[in-house]
């Protein structure tokens, strides 16, 4: 596999074997992923229908089937597929960030007792029940059509926070018909919580703003203290991506398609398998959002009863998804696995006052490092995508073994940043050395032109799944 330097922004996978299109990695030298996560990236590029190239971010490493930063699009014209190692299995995982009407001195002397709140009013760990007690199948099947929206709609929240959603809240084309019994069970009575990982509720402060009219724009300003949810749709996601990885193994020897790695699975997107997948896919991103509006809405009442503060959502944003996109006239299957779309001003899809300053980017970092909000560029590469955080360079179980839950909660706090776990072996897990720094995944993200920056945010606290 040769791999060549073409900017020092920009790598170039060149074509080899089946490859349909080369590989295109936006990273420095110092981020350029092990062979790998490379590898992984000429797999994705032997995808029938695939175009332009197999991209990976600056955050990329290694992931099931695709790499996770991986970005890549199909023609569905021309026999283009869907596969869902290109979304993953949390599918809808994202980043929701909420602004808050006080600022950081306001804050420090009630953190403690907001963070106990927080702590008591937000499910999370494996398996864990949710804020939201759904009556029954038929009101899970309501949300997984509504998502956000029907959250809203059943007085979660307040109709401004759906202008401030990824399509408005909700994906259009679920069909809870393709989501399996045993994933309706799973996800029955989780919603409204973080589950366990890598997900959180980081309570944060604007350490600096970059762009100040942008920023305004946003809601955000130097000072202010916000709070980033980071979680996805659970069990019921992860159930349907294993549900159809198995329909479509099955499935690929009918259409011809043979793949170098079986977790690539995948199947024609017009084919019946391609159209059940993305039915299902987005019945689960539908969950994922009425997730995240769920637990944005717990921090809302913990504001409230301990600071008498308010909270407005300036973003939410998924970035494990499929979408069918138009792209220079083209119908598109756009796989963003670990990746997050960043669209351009005045694109159409944006609110009309976020359009002159193209759509916010929620850029998570690790326990105890900064977050960022980005903003989409004019010509965005990729399909309009960027990185979707810092980017694991251990394995759980090395991050574990590096370090006790206990050690890492109080060095911490030791800088003043108040921690909630589920558990210490969860928090030793999260520990921020295993993974890369979140400032130069940023720098790479804007030398390759696929962002820019709009804030920077520091923690002040953390609940942890």
């Amino acid at each position: 596999m040769k791999v060549v330097e073409e900017t020092p922004y920009r790598f170039r996978v060149e074509r080899e074997g089946s490859m349909r299109v080369p590989g295109v990695v936006f990273a420095s030298r110092r981020l350029l992923p092990e062979d790998q996560a490379l590898r992984q990236v000429a797999n994705v590029a032997t995808l029938p229908g695939i175009v332009g190239a197999s991209y990976g971010m600056p955050d990329l490493h290694w992931g099931y089937g695709f790499p996770i930063g991986g970005v890549a699009a199909t023609d569905i014209a021309e026999g283009g597929v869907v596969s869902p190692g290109g979304v993953g299995f949390d599918i809808s995982c994202g980043v929701r960030l909420l602004a808050a009407s006080v600022d950081r001195d306001e804050l420090r002397p009630r953190l403690e007792a907001l963070m106990d709140h927080l702590d008591r009013g937000v499910p999370r760990g494996t398996g864990r029940g949710g804020v939201w007690r759904l009556s029954g199948r038929s009101e899970l099947e309501k949300l997984l059509h509504g998502g956000a929206a029907y959250a809203v709609e059943q007085g979660h929240g307040v109709p401004r926070d759906l202008a401030r959603c990824e399509d408005y809240g909700a994906v259009a084309d679920a069909d809870v018909a393709q989501v399996s019994a045993k994933a309706m069970d799973r996800g029955q009575d989780q919603v409204g919580s973080l589950g366990s990982g890598n997900h959180f509720l980081e309570v944060q402060a604007v350490d600096e703003v970059y762009d100040e009219a942008t920023a305004a724009a946003f809601g955000l300003r130097t000072g202010q203290v916000c709070v980033m949810i980071h979680c996805g749709s659970r069990g019921l996601g992860h159930q349907i991506c294993t549900d159809h990885v198995r329909v479509m193994e099955k499935a690929m020897p009918r259409y011809g398609i043979q793949v170098p790695d079986r977790q690539l699975a995948c199947a024609p997107v017009d084919s019946p398998e391609g159209r059940s997948y993305l039915g299902a896919m987005a019945a689960a991103a539908n969950y994922g959002r009425a997730n995240r509006q769920l637990l944005g809405q717990a921090a809302r009442r913990a504001f409230a009863d301990v600071l008498g503060a308010e909270l407005d959502l300036v973003y939410d944003i998924s970035h494990n998804l499929a979408k069918i996109e138009e792209h220079d006239g083209r119908r598109l299957c756009v796989h963003r696995k670990g990746a997050t779309r960043a669209l351009p001003p005045h694109h159409p899809d944006l609110p009309e006052d976020l359009a002159p300053y193209g759509q916010p980017v929620l850029i998570p970092g690790t326990m105890g490092t900064a977050s960022y909000v980005l903003a989409g560029v004019p010509g965005g590469q990729a399909f309009h995508s960027t990185c979707h955080g810092a980017g694991r360079t251990q394995s759980r179980h090395q991050a574990a073994r590096s370090i006790d839950g206990r050690t890492l909660r109080d060095q911490l706090q030791a800088k003043g940043i108040a921690v909630r776990g589920a558990t210490w072996r969860g928090l030793a897990e999260e520990t921020p050395t295993a993974y890369k720094d979140v400032d130069a995944v940023i720098e790479a993200s804007v030398g390759a032109g696929l962002c820019r920056k709009v804030a920077r945010l520091v923690p002040l606290g953390v609940v942890k799944g």
